[in-house]
Parts: C-alpha cells; sequence; structure tokens
C-alpha cells in the first residue's frame, strides 16, 4: 500500500509514494525519538503550531497519531499570546514549531496565569535554528529544544541525543543514513563540505509518474539528493550549510544568503533574517539583508550590521550585505517559514531608499 505526500517548494510542487512500513516504521521512529525525549514512557501530548499540509506538520498527522496514539492540539493559523494561552489551558508535553514562531513565543511578555511547566521538549523544524533562538526558547520553556533538519523526501536528521549541541544532530540509521558527497557523486573525507544524501527506512517509494523527477533527486542505488550542502563534523554531527544552488551573483562572485543569515541570526536582536538579492546594473546583484528585531531594542543600522558580521562573526568583507530592511515581522508563507518571495518584492519596492553604505 501506498501513502502520498506532497512536498517540494511553491514553484516545484511534487507528490511523493510512500509505503505504509516508511511511514509507520522510519518516520515513526524519528518521531519516537522526539516523544522519548520530554518524559520517556508517556504519550505524547503535542501542540503543533504550523500547518498539518506541510512535510513538517505531516509527522503528526501521518505518525504521531497512527503509530504513537499520540493527542494533537491544533491551531487554526499561528497567534502568540493564542499559542501560549493553548499551551497553559492544555497542557502539552511538546511543542512543535518553526524557528520564527519560537522566537516570538520566547520573546513575548508572560499572558495571565502562564503555565508552561507541562512543556518538555521544544522541536524546532523547517528552517535553520540560530543558537540565540535556542537558547531564548530554553529559557522560556525551561526545557530542551531539538532542531529537526528533514524532508518528505526521505531525510531527517535532528538533535534528540545532542539538544545542547551545535549541528543538526547525529544521523540515526533506523530513520535515514545520511551521506556527503562532491560534484562527482562520490563520498567526501569527513569534515569535507557537499551536497546531502540520505537512503534508510524512512526512504520513499518514488515520485508519483515522474520518472524525470525520479533520475534527478535519486540515485540508482536508492540514495536521495537533499539538494542542501552540508558537512559531518569528527563526532559525526551533521552539520546544514544551505542550498547548493540558492546563491547571489555579485560581480560574478556567488555568496550564499543561507551563510550570510546564519551570522545575522547570531545577533542577539535579530529574531528572524532573509537575504536576498537585488538587480543591480553594475554588479549583477547585491546582497540585501532584510530583517526583524526584538521589540525594545534600537534597530540595527547597516554600518552595525557589517561591523558585527565582520569583526565578530568574521564573515568575509566581500559576502557582507550592501542593503538593509528592517521590518516588524517578516512575512510568513503557509508552512510557517518565512515567505521568500514576498520578502523579494518588499525588497524591490524599499531598498531604493533604504540603500545606505556598502562594500568598498
Amino acid at each position: 500500500m501506498r501513502i502520498l505526500v506532497t512536498s517540494g517548494s511553491e514553484a516545484e510542487p511534487k507528490m511523493i509514494a510512500y509505503s505504509h512500513n516508511a511511514m509507520g516504521g522510519g518516520r515513526a521512529n524519528y518521531v519516537r525519538a522526539l516523544a522519548e525525549a520530554a518524559r520517556p514512557g508517556e504519550p505524547m501530548r503535542a501542540l503543533m503550531l504550523m500547518s498539518l499540509a506541510s512535510s513538517y506538520g505531516s509527522c503528526a498527522t501521518h505518525v504521531a497519531v497512527a503509530a504513537l496514539g499520540a493527542t494533537l492540539v491544533l491551531v487554526d493559523r499561528y497567534e502568540t499570546t493564542a499559542a501560549l494561552e493553548l499551551i497553559t489551558r492544555y497542557r502539552p508535553s511538546h511543542v512543535f514549531g518553526v524557528p520564527t514562531m519560537l522566537r516570538r513565543l520566547a520573546d513575548h511578555p508572560p499572558i495571565p496565569d502562564e503555565d508552561l511547566s507541562s512543556v518538555g521538549t521544544v522541536v524546532s523544524s523547517a528552517a535553520p535554528l540560530s543558537e540565540v533562538t535556542r537558547r531564548a526558547a530554553a529559557r522560556r520553556f525551561g526545557a530542551p529544544v531539538i532542531s529537526v533538519y528533514g524532508s518528505s523526501d526521505g531525510i531527517n536528521c535532528h538533535t534528540a541525543r545532542t539538544p545542547d549541541e551545535p549541528g543538526t544532530g547525529i544521523p540515526d540509521p533506523s530513520v535515514a543514513e545520511i551521506r556527503i558527497v562532491g560534484e562527482d557523486g562520490t563520498e567526501v573525507p569527513g569534515g569535507s563540505s557537499g551536497e546531502i544524501l540520505a537512503r534508510g527506512p524512512m526512504t520513499p517509494l518514488s515520485y508519483v509518474a515522474d520518472p524525470e523527477l525520479d533520475a534527478r533527486y535519486r540515485t540508482p542505488d536508492g540514495w536521495v539528493r537533499s539538494g542542501d550542502r552540508g558537512v559531518i563534523d569528527e563526532l559525526g554531527r551533521l552539520h546544514v550549510l544551505g542550498r547548493l544552488r540558492q546563491v547571489v551573483s555579485r560581480g560574478g562572485l556567488h555568496i550564499s544568503p543561507a551563510e550570510v543569515e546564519r551570522e545575522i541570526a547570531a545577533h542577539p536582536s535579530v529574531v528572524d533574517v532573509a537575504c536576498v538579492g537585488v538587480p543591480d546594473d553594475d554588479l549583477g546583484e547585491r546582497l540585501c539583508a532584510c530583517l526583524s528585531h526584538t521589540p525594545g531594542t534600537a534597530e540595527p543600522t547597516l554600518s552595525e550590521l557589517t561591523a558585527f558580521l565582520e569583526t565578530d562573526r568574521g564573515l568575509e568583507r566581500r559576502k557582507l550585505p550592501e542593503l538593509l530592511v528592517v521590518l516588524p515581522e517578516l512575512p510568513l508563507a503557509p508552512t510557517g517559514k518565512v515567505c521568500r518571495r514576498t520578502v523579494t518584492a518588499i525588497v524591490a519596492e524599499r531598498t531604493h531608499i533604504r540603500v545606505s553604505g556598502g562594500i568598498r
């Protein structure tokens, strides 16, 4: 029997066929590890802040209920005060959300009669989790924050065994084996970066009626190509470095927005950030950082931001953003991730009045 899951970007949605064994086996092993991380032996009671139609949310409907007998607390749409009220009222053991949601929860003032003591684990996925946001959420909930990397294409890795360590966890072969390969498809030495591939109990059967997608995203021996760049360190932990092909080309130099976003997210007052390319007649593109900051903190300026990136984070000067747009909140897509399409449109409208400084 097959279970169909929709995945992919807005521009390239794809239908994926899973066997029941993959969902009840590999994917269930992944969710079971999250359940055991809170209170071993106790049933999961999970507040799901993201859409169940997303690949992240599908772990609830397909696995948490069917395989583990979990109880779900659901929301029609995310709203920070309402989420805190739901935690106080329904006493979940787990809170599932994306980093943007967790940072907003962490920064929100306490509500009347607030009680977050039931939460044993906070789970973050769908976007990179910065160390600043992880620490803020851990303080607010008094619970470990587990970062999950994965997709409906058969890839999952999380920090359930190492919640306070850097990286995206140690790959669990009961879910999916993960390896890093170079452009020629051969495995690279430990500590070297390359494309993340996965294969294991969670691997889907195929992309439905689309042999072209199968050929593009799967190797002949069944490894799933993630399209993400990563590295496995000396302790066996996976570190995700961003998309392979998501780059801004400035005068022939390719800049990874994900790399710059990761460094900006380390700034203590930055809540959300997205870096996008802005067309430029001279250099082709320039990098623009669009961000929101913690209420009550000073609005970052471009010069302050670039000084932080260069001096505190060691980012190469040629990769520094040249434009800055600051918003009260970054727009979110239905999945809960920052909507890059909307950010790009906002940046296109605003950069002509927000340009200042630049790389000399």
